[in-house]
């Protein structure tokens, strides 16, 4: 053993370019790797520091005990309680305060008059709490609001909308509310909770803005008495309760918003973080492999004369193993300091970019270090193992010969056994889509096909370079395609790293552009309006709209129709559901439901309309029975009266406004559809409708396909972000193809000095370089396009839940990633093709 560990130790001294590239990919995905689970743990801990400082005085809070939560709302919708429950509270024993909270959606407008955080995150307003310890928010400049008007809002609204104390602007409620600010908030001692911003008002404006009738309350605040503990206060409140009322302890609360708020964005986010690092890393085991490969090539004749002298298999193996694990070792842990390095940077880059995550020191756990030195280990080990076995079968004679002998051609075996694979992965994949459809199914699919393509490289090269290297004409050209096609093995292995990260972009480049093609079609089935008036931000925006903005727009000479759809909640046979509620007589006119069964527009209070598919996953058709329990606790059935087709734009439920009223607990409209009276142009008419909305906060005014593209706006965001992460992996691949020529430089040393001893001019010997890194780099591309293009589709439909979708194949977004991929690979070739043209030629001759 000792032996073996002093071979590989000289061996890495006198090799260390070999083994530079394989160093430098698993560096880069283990940085990636640690950078997430620091930065995860690092942002959990600010979250759950922040709340425990912002709840720290509230012992109990007193609220509604039944919460109903949608598949778009986890944080869920509660019933008010009576404000006057804080008075009886108070004179509890054991209690020293008790207040009432007051807490509803209000879209604050900077200076600018754009909305402020209005892109997704919540936008809360409340009363404004005297005491400081059932106050989550900190006052830290100016005073608190004295008079209607008068309202303090957090530092990050503050900084955001250009805001400053004295200043006026407009609270969205939905009503606008002229408001003076009279001071500034920090909340747990940071700007705010992330993007969400507050606005605090005095008791009596909060309660004509944001409940639904006064002297309602979001929950009651109690703070309890020197030497009671939180547990005593709760068992003292639950006998004073009424029924329906609950009081949980602070800590209670504390933990449920790091949850909430916290935990399961955080989640998300980490496991997305985590799959792009695992993506990456699978990227760097075709590289480290390819690596490794070669080195054990160009050893042949030296690990042949180490077996003439005696070493067995096992050393010979063992030699190999040890490198590998010297240089993921050694990588790792670079990898572990690299990525609390990346951790730091992102945690300095989210707030310059909109994203002001709470500060604190970085928290690096235990796991964080050990799993990314693991699974780079790992990686690195694993993907050597198969070049040191093969290592390991170097026969003595072969230090007889004078080149290593390459065996890589595509064998017929290989290619029955690669299509065998690929055509099973389709045919899975396909029916994962059309059965059911099936996502999990669809996932096992695509492993296949993928698995079927890599089996399937080496078979593939020979013609797809031949085709793609045909219009080089020229001696280089020529040259670089004949040294491509003479390993196929190791350019499918080189390819391949590319082409796993071009597949992932263009199918989340497919799958996005297909999204929004739903989106559109959607939209423009079902709204026949003419425009369509919403909160500004993505989506249809947290706050709404004024329900007193329809009826004005209706009076309109320029308006025929303007409908307001409604926003509601309610639990359905036992699920929490979306509402749409609207006029039933107006929703003809202005959209177009398809195909309906019953009679929608003259929708009884005590009946529902149901989306067709809604109608088809529950078993119900006209005159079915559903049995909707709403935030009151009111249990009430409904006739199903109408079936729809078309539900992109109304959801899956709609409500008369008269079947909404007595359970709503806040009317607001999302979105206003308006058509025009005959005769109105459509300039004409989107003017006069803006004069009037600019009286009810200045919401967006937009024709349909501005309405369409709004509502597919969020999916830009994403493909953005998504094409960031990935370019980790797209570097780790070219990384892996200037290794490779690196390498191949190296073990064609002799040959390059020939063709520059016999006239290849140093010009001529760079091109040959980089077009055979272009061609490599193009294979790859090629089939990362083909292969994500097909997983594309199938994600689309797999997703779709049997409703109408659109595949759409973007072409422009894909050229730009194919002509990326290819000028990606030249760039690749750069080093490789500069270090060969430097070559002595004599010496290169005389190179073994």
């Amino acid at each position: 053993m000792n032996a073996t560990l002093r071979l590989s130790a000289a061996s890495l001294r006198a090799h260390k370019r070999r083994y530079f590239g394989t160093f430098l990919v698993v560096l880069l995905g283990v940085s990636f790797l640690a950078g997430t689970l620091v930065m995860g743990d690092t942002l959990k801990s600010a979250f759950d520091s922040m709340f425990g400082r912002a709840t720290s005085g509230t012992d109990a809070v007193v609220r509604s005990a039944d919460a109903i939560t949608t598949p778009d709302d986890a944080f869920g919708t509660r019933e008010p309680v009576d404000a006057a429950l804080a008075r009886t509270i108070a004179g509890l024993p054991g209690v020293a305060a008790a207040v009432p909270g007051i807490e509803g959606r209000g879209q604050l407008l900077g200076a600018d008059g754009e909305p402020i955080g209005g892109q997704g995150p919540p936008t809360l307003a409340g009363n404004w709490i005297a005491d400081p310890d059932l106050n989550s928010y900190q006052l830290a400049e100016g005073r608190v609001p004295r008079r209607s008007g008068e309202a303090v809002i957090n530092r990050g609204a503050a900084k955001a909308g250009g805001l400053e104390i004295g200043d006026t602007t407009v609270l969205r409620t939905p009503d606008p509310v002229r408001i003076t600010v009279v001071g500034i908030s920090t909340f747990g001692g940071e700007d705010g909770m992330g993007q969400v911003t507050f606005t605090g008002l005095t008791e009596t404006d909060a309660a004509r803005h944001l409940v639904p009738e006064p002297g309602q309350a979001a929950s009651i605040r109690v703070r309890a008495d020197s030497g009671t503990s939180q547990d005593e206060l709760v068992r003292t409140l639950r006998p004073a309760l009424p029924e329906g009322v609950e009081a949980v302890t602070g800590q209670e609360i504390t933990e449920e918003n790091t949850d909430e708020i916290s935990g399961a964005f955080l989640s998300v986010f980490t496991l997305m973080l985590l799959v792009f690092a695992g993506i990456a890393l699978l990227v760097a085991t075709f590289s480290i492999h390819n690596t490794f490969a070669i080195v054990v090539a160009q050893r042949t004749r030296e690990n042949a004369l180490l077996r003439a002298l005696g070493a067995t298999r096992r050393q010979v193996l063992g030699q190999t193993l040890a490198e590998a694990v010297a240089v993921g070792a050694l990588a790792s842990v670079a990898g572990l300091a690299g990525g609390i390095g990346i951790a730091a940077g992102l945690q300095a880059l989210f707030p310059a970019v909109g994203f002001p995550f709470p500060d604190g020191d970085l928290v690096v756990r235990a796991l964080s270090l050990v799993l990314p030195l693991v699974v780079g280990l790992a990686v690195c080990v694993g993907s050597a193992l198969h070049p040191a076995v093969l290592a390991g079968r170097t026969a003595p004679l072969a230090a007889l010969r004078e080149t290593a002998v390459d065996v890589s051609a595509a064998s017929r075996v290989r290619a029955v056994a690669g299509a065998l694979v690929a055509l099973a992965g389709v045919a899975v994949t396909v029916a994962g889509v059309l059965a059911g459809p099936s996502t999990a199914l669809t996932g096992l699919g695509a492993v296949a096909v993928l698995a079927g393509f890599v089996v399937l490289g080496p078979v593939a090269v020979t013609g797809a370079v031949r085709v793609l290297g045909a219009p080089l004409r020229r001696i280089s050209g020529r040259l670089a395609r004949r040294n491509a096609l003479r390993s196929p093995r190791r350019t499918a292995a080189t390819a391949t790293a590319l082409m796993i990260g071009v597949a992932v972009v263009s199918l989340f480049t497919v799958f996005a552009s297909s999204l929004k093609a739903t989106m559109d079609q959607s939209v423009s089935r079902a709204f026949a309006g003419d425009v369509a008036v919403q909160a500004s931000g993505f989506g249809a925006g947290p706050n709404g709209l004024s329900p007193k903005l329809a009826p004005a727009l209706a009076a309109l000479p320029e308006v025929d129709t303007a409908l307001g759809l409604g926003q509601g909640v309610a639990r359905v046979d036992g699920s929490g559901r979306a509402l749409t509620v609207a006029d039933p007589a107006a929703l003809g006119r202005v959209l177009d439901l398809g195909t309906v069964d019953g009679r929608i527009d003259t929708l009884a209070d005590d009946a529902v309309a149901v989306s067709r598919d809604e109608a088809d996953k529950r078993g119900w058709a006209v005159g079915s029975t559903a049995r909707f329990t709403f935030t009151d606790g009111t249990t009430r059935p409904f006739t199903v009266a109408a079936v729809y087709e078309e539900d992109g734009i109304t959801g899956d439920y709609v409500l008369s406004r008269t079947a909404w009223e007595p359970h709503r607990l806040r009317d607001t409209d999302r979105v206003i559809a308006v058509s025009f009276a005959p005769g109105t142009g459509r300039d004409a008419g989107k003017a006069a409708v803006e004069r009037v909305a600019a009286r009810y906060g200045n919401p967006e005014v937009q024709t349909r396909q501005e309405y369409a593209d709004s509502s597919a706006a969020g999916l830009d965001i994403m493909l953005t972000l998504v094409y960031a992460l990935l370019a980790l992996a797209v570097l780790i691949a070219l990384l892996g193809i200037a290794n490779t020529l690196t390498l191949a430089v190296h073990e064609r040393t002799r040959e390059l000095g020939l063709l520059r001893a016999v006239g290849q001019t140093r010009a001529q010997l760079r091109a040959m370089v980089r077009w055979e890194s272009v061609l490599v780099a193009a294979f790859g591309t090629a089939g990362g396009l083909v292969l994500g293009a097909f997983l594309g589709w199938a994600m689309v439909e797999a997703t779709a839940g049997g409703t109408d979708s659109a595949f759409a194949v973007p072409p422009v977004q894909l050229t730009v990633v194919a002509l990326v991929g290819v000028l990606a690979g030249a760039l690749a070739g750069w080093r490789p093709a500069r270090r060969a043209a430097r070559l002595d030629v004599l010496r290169a001759i005389a190179a073994e």
